[in-house]
């Protein structure tokens, strides 16, 4: 015959399958991210910005490098 379980063990157990499982759903969702930041999609170029109508002064770009005095 099988052998009964405590009511604290089956509690128990429940606890673990809960934890385990969301532990797989933060990894899966860890996956998805990195997915999406290797497309690069959350860093627009010059040429992106000048595409949604935002002005790109080239000079300002190159200096942007070098402190003003």
């Amino acid at each position: 015959m099988a052998k009964k379980r405590s009511r604290t063990a089956v509690l128990k157990r429940q606890r673990e399958v809960r934890k385990t499982e969301k532990q797989q759903m933060k990894r899966e969702k860890k996956e998805v991210r990195g997915e999406t930041d290797e497309l690069g999609g959350a860093v627009a170029t010059q040429d992106d910005l000048a595409g949604y109508g935002f002005p790109v002064d080239e000079e300002e770009a190159e200096g942007s490098d070098v402190a003003a005095d």
